[in-house]
C-alpha cells in the first residue's frame, strides 16, 4: 500500500489532486481555522496547532509533560520573591532575520502582558508584569509577587520578532524561530508550512506540511481512509479500531460548562445545581466518548495539576432534586442560553445538545446556540455579551491550578463569568503562596466553594484520540500540541 501511495496521484473528497510523491509531505486535518496567527493575544487552539510549529518560547515539554529549556540554555534561577533570570541561546535568528537576544525577549514579554492589547492569554501569564535585559543573552522576569509557576507559564509564552511584531501583519504572516517557516495561508482552506533548513536544532525531517481546516470528525476520517490526510485530531472513538493507525493519550483538558453569576437566569446558586444534578454524566461519557473519558470529580482542575481536590466528587444525577430545586428558586420555564461551537473538539455540539435536552427535562427552556469558532471566541471572552452557560474543553499545560482559576473563576480575567470579589480575593492569595502545603489548602477551599456555590458545570476529563495514515510514525504528546518536528514517515 505504502509504494502505491509513493507513487499515485488522485482526486479525492476535497476536490485536489493527492499522493505520496514527496516521502516527506504531510496532511494534517485539525478542526477549525485559526482565528489569527498571531501567537500572543487569542486563546485559541486552531492557531496553536500551527503556531506551535513556527514560535518556539524560553521552555519547553517533554511528549511526557517535564520542563526543559527550549530558547533558553536552561531553567531560571530565582533571585528573589519575584524575580527570575533567564540566560539565552546564541546564535539564533528569527525566519526574516531578526536576531533572537534579550531585546527580543524583553519585547515579547511587554507586548503579551500590555493591558491595551487585551491578551485573551492572560490566564496563562498571570503574575508576569515585565522584563529587563541584563546584558545581551541574559534576561531578569518580573511578577507582581511570588509564583512558583513562573517556570510553567514561560513555557506557553512565545517569543516573537520585535520589528514584525510591531510593523509587519503578525496576525497573517507569522515568524519565529522553530522548526518550521510559515509560507501560505488559504482562508477557509489550508495553512502551508515548510522546514525551516537553518533550526538551531536541526533541520526537521518532514519537508513540508499542509494543514487542513476540517470541522467535521466524518470528513476528516473519509480523508484520512482515502489517504489524503497523515494525522486527524479527535477521531472518533468508534472508528478507533478501523483506521490504519490510531493513538490515544491520557490528555490535560476537561470539559466544564461555565455559569454566568451575574445573569438573572442562573444568579440563583438552586438553579446552578439543579443544573448539575440534571445531568447523567456516566451515560454521556458511555454513549459518546466510548471509555475514553472520565467523569470529573467535581472540579474543573485537572487531576495531574497541582491543586487538584481528592475530597471532592461530582454532583450525582438526580433529576427529582433537580426539578425540586427549579421549584424552589421558582425558575420554572426560565430560558437560559446555553452556547457551544461545533467542530472544535470530539463530539462538542452532540454533548451541548445533550446537555441542553437534560435541563429540557427539569422544566427550564435551553436555547442552544452553535456558533461557528471565532464567534464564539468573541462572546466568550466579552463579559458584555456573556451567554447564561457556555460550554469549553479547557486545558491545564501549566499543570497548576492557577491556569482554572485564572481563566474560569478569577473576575475579570479570561472566561470567567462572575464578579465575586472575595472569590477573586482567594484566588490571588493561593497564586502568591509560596508554602505549596499551604497554597494546596487556599485551592482546595477556593474548589470547595465553587462547587457548593455550583460556579459551573464540570463534565469529564478526555483522552485525546488521534487517526494517523500506515506511514507516520508519531508518538502524541500529553499537552495535545502537534509538534511537526517530532513526526516522521516511513520510507
Amino acid at each position: 500500500m505504502r509504494a502505491l501511495l509513493a507513487t499515485t496521484a488522485f482526486v479525492g473528497v476535497f476536490g485536489v489532486v493527492t499522493g505520496y510523491a514527496q516521502a516527506q509531505s504531510i496532511a494534517i486535518g485539525i478542526g477549525s481555522e485559526p482565528s489569527t496567527l498571531d501567537p500572543q493575544l487569542r486563546d485559541d487552539g486552531g492557531e496553536r496547532q500551527v503556531n506551535d510549529n513556527i514560535y518556539e518560547a524560553l521552555l519547553a515539554r517533554t511528549p511526557q509533560g517535564d520542563i526543559v529549556p527550549g530558547l533558553a540554555l536552561d531553567l531560571p534561577t530565582q533571585i528573589d520573591d519575584t524575580t527570575w533570570e533567564f540566560a539565552l541561546r546564541e546564535g539564533i535568528s528569527f525566519h526574516n532575520g531578526e536576531p533572537f537576544n534579550a531585546d527580543a525577549v524583553v519585547a515579547s514579554i511587554e507586548r503579551a502582558v500590555d493591558p491595551e492589547n487585551a491578551s485573551e492569554q492572560l490566564a496563562y501569564f498571570g503574575t508576569v508584569t515585565g522584563a529587563e535585559k541584563v546584558d545581551d543573552f541574559t534576561v531578569r522576569v518580573f511578577t507582581d509577587g511570588p509564583d512558583p509557576a513562573l517556570p510553567s507559564r514561560m513555557y506557553w509564552m512565545k517569543m516573537v520578532p520585535p520589528v514584525h511584531a510591531a510593523e509587519g501583519d503578525i496576525a497573517e504572516e507569522p515568524v519565529g524561530t522553530g522548526p518550521y517557516k510559515f509560507v501560505s495561508w488559504d482562508r477557509g482552506s489550508t495553512i502551508t508550512l515548510e522546514a525551516n533548513e537553518d533550526y538551531w536544532d536541526g533541520a526537521p525531517d518532514i519537508e513540508d506540511v499542509t494543514i487542513r481546516f476540517i470541522v467535521e470528525p466524518g470528513t476528516r476520517l473519509s480523508g484520512l481512509m482515502a489517504g489524503e490526510l497523515d494525522v486527524i485530531v479527535y477521531l472518533l472513538p468508534e472508528f478507533a479500531a478501523s483506521v490504519p493507525q490510531h493513538a490515544v493519550v491520557g490528555g490535560l483538558e476537561t470539559s466544564v460548562i461555565i455559569l454566568a453569576t451575574d445573569n438573572d437566569a442562573t444568579s440563583d446558586p438552586r438553579v446552578r445545581q439543579a443544573l448539575n444534578y440534571a445531568i447523567d454524566r456516566q451515560t454521556l461519557a458511555d454513549s459518546l466518548f466510548l471509555g475514553f473519558a472520565d467523569v470529573a470529580k467535581g472540579q474543573l482542575i485537572h487531576p495531574e495539576a497541582f491543586g487538584y481536590n481528592t475530597s471532592l466528587e461530582s454532583y450525582p444525577y438526580d433529576p427529582e432534586r433537580a426539578r425540586e430545586l427549579i421549584a424552589e428558586a421558582g425558575a420554572e420555564g426560565t430560558t437560559i442560553e446555553l452556547m457551544g461551537t461545533s467542530g472544535r473538539w470530539l463530539k462538542d455540539r452532540e454533548l451541548v445538545e445533550a446537555i441542553g435536552a437534560y435541563w429540557s427535562e427539569i422544566g427550564l427552556n435551553v436555547d442552544v446556540q452553535i456558533e461557528e469558532f471565532s464567534a464564539y471566541l468573541r462572546r466568550l471572552f466579552d463579559m458584555n455579551t456573556r451567554p447564561d452557560a457556555y460550554f469549553v474543553l479547557n486545558s491545564n499545560e501549566l499543570l497548576d491550578a492557577d491556569r482554572e482559576m485564572s481563566f474560569a473563576y478569577e473576575a475579570g480575567l479570561g472566561g470567567a463569568s462572575n464578579s465575586d470579589a472575595d472569590l477573586t480575593a482567594m484566588i490571588v492569595e493561593a497564586r502568591s503562596e509560596a508554602d505549596l502545603e499551604r497554597r494546596a489548602e487556599l485551592y482546595d477551599e477556593i474548589t470547595t466553594m465553587v462547587h457548593e456555590q455550583a460556579y459551573d458545570v464540570p463534565l469529564f476529563n478526555h483522552q485525546d484520540i488521534y487517526g494517523m495514515s500506515e506511514r507516520m510514525i508519531w508518538q502524541p504528546r500529553t499537552d495535545a500540541k502537534l509538534i511537526i518536528n517530532e513526526m516522521s514517515v516511513n520510507q
